[in-house]
């Protein structure tokens, strides 16, 4: 399919973790290639052709934070792999890092750290509001286009839903306008995936009142928040909105996302309403799950307390394969990124038909992307790239979209 097939014919491009020696400090390796092969990496299983670039998947190609890697070798070199209990320092560790990172201030005592990722938290959480709705069937609602897992959640979960449309404007989607019906939960994305739009601070104090006046809880899921780009602020929902109305709100984050660890599930919930954390621990519990974990914990603590630096360097990484792409690709971005590594593009502006865009930028390009269609109605014609790779493989992308 590919002239320039990189994944067979040029070993700067194979796809397993080898990299020969760690990052240098100043570099992080961001600019070098880093192999993949043999990690069990889902988001190159899906690269089924050799030669294909995999962009579909939210999932980092750069080597994770040295201090990371250097806690799990630390740990692991203890033959002790029993069960822990939940250490509260823990707790103190997150707030001080939305102190740091976001200027807000967060207490201790909302903190949930959680042996379980964003996905299966959000679970939890709406378990434990259909428990606790006077209206069993009062759906829960969330824009579109959105992460395709808020719709597949609900459906597990037994509770309807209702997809708001965000209507786009010329710097971007305008967020949904309340007042909304009664509900049961809002489910927000903040920043916002696909499109990598920060919610401004406003929009998130009216997203709050209007929850309330529908009865229902706020979930802000902020899993990318941490990857805001330089210049840009991300609001935190808890600490944003009106404080009476925090009991009515939640935030989600984990570093699994912003420190390229993913595979080891884990996340930390800001519930500021005793009774919610108290009802969410209780639902948990009955699917065996308890707050701490082994390695959960071991790598929250190596990366919210030694990886700010490569979190900076990470960053400009990104904005500067933002401002790269986003020149090449100009009119056909529907919303230039402000956060993350996630890039939304209309497949009519590039030249692609909408039916069939995905398969035609694999055919024409070798780059593999997400359908707009898995984000739901509003996403129908669209293409979602993710670009959290290292600079060469960055030029080879470049190169390849100009045979559109």
């Amino acid at each position: 399919m590919t002239a320039d097939n990189f994944q067979r014919t040029d070993d700067r491009f194979r796809n397993l973790s080898s990299v020969s020696g760690p990052p240098t400090p100043r570099s992080f390796g961001f600019d070098t290639p880093f192999d993949r092969t043999a990690t069990g990496s889902s988001k190159w299983a899906r690269a089924t052709t050799p030669g294909v670039i995999p962009m579909g998947l939210a999932d980092m190609d750069l080597p994770g934070p040295p201090a990371v890697a250097e806690a799990l070798e630390r740990r692991a070199r203890h033959r002790a792999y029993g069960y822990t209990v939940c250490d509260p320092a823990g707790r103190t560790l997150v707030a001080d890092w939305y102190r740091a990172r976001h200027g807000a201030e967060v207490d201790p005592d909302w903190v949930l750290l959680l042996p379980c990722g964003p996905r299966t938290t959000i679970r939890l959480l709406l378990e434990t509001v259909r428990r606790d709705a006077a209206q069993p069937q009062a759906p829960v609602l969330f824009p579109t286009p959105e992460w395709g897992g808020f719709a597949q959640l609900c459906r597990a979960a037994g509770l309807p839903y209702r997809e708001l449309p965000l209507h786009p404007g010329p710097n971007g989607y305008r967020s949904p306008r309340g007042p909304f019906p009664r509900s049961a939960a809002v489910l927000l994305s903040n920043p916002h995936n696909p499109s990598g739009t920060v919610w401004p601070t406003g929009y998130l104090r009216g997203l709050a009142e209007w929850a309330a006046e529908a009865d229902a809880l706020f979930v802000s899921d902020e899993v990318h928040g941490d990857l805001t780009h330089p210049g840009h602020a991300h609001p935190v929902a808890v600490t944003t909105v009106d404080p009476a109305l925090r009991h009515r709100v939640v935030t989600l984050n984990s570093v699994g996302k912003t420190f390229n660890c993913s595979g080891i599930p884990s996340s930390f919930a800001l519930v500021p309403d005793p009774g919610l954390r108290a009802r969410l621990t209780d639902t948990m519990a009955g699917y065996g799950l308890w707050e701490g974990g082994l390695l959960e914990q071991t790598v929250q603590r190596a990366a919210l307390g030694e990886g700010r630096p490569w979190l900076d360097a990470l960053l400009a990484h990104l904005a500067a394969a933002r401002a790269g792409l986003t020149d090449r690709l100009g009119p056909a971005v529907r919303s230039t990124p402000r956060a993350s590594y996630l890039l939304w593009l209309d497949a009519a502006a590039l030249g692609l038909s909408p039916a069939t865009a995905r398969a035609a930028l694999l055919e024409r390009c070798g780059l593999e992307a997400s359908d707009g269609a898995e984000f739901g109605p509003g996403g129908a014609g669209s293409l979602r790239l993710n670009y959290a790779l290292p600079g060469p493989v960055l030029d080879t992308v470049l190169e390849r979209l100009d045979r559109l």
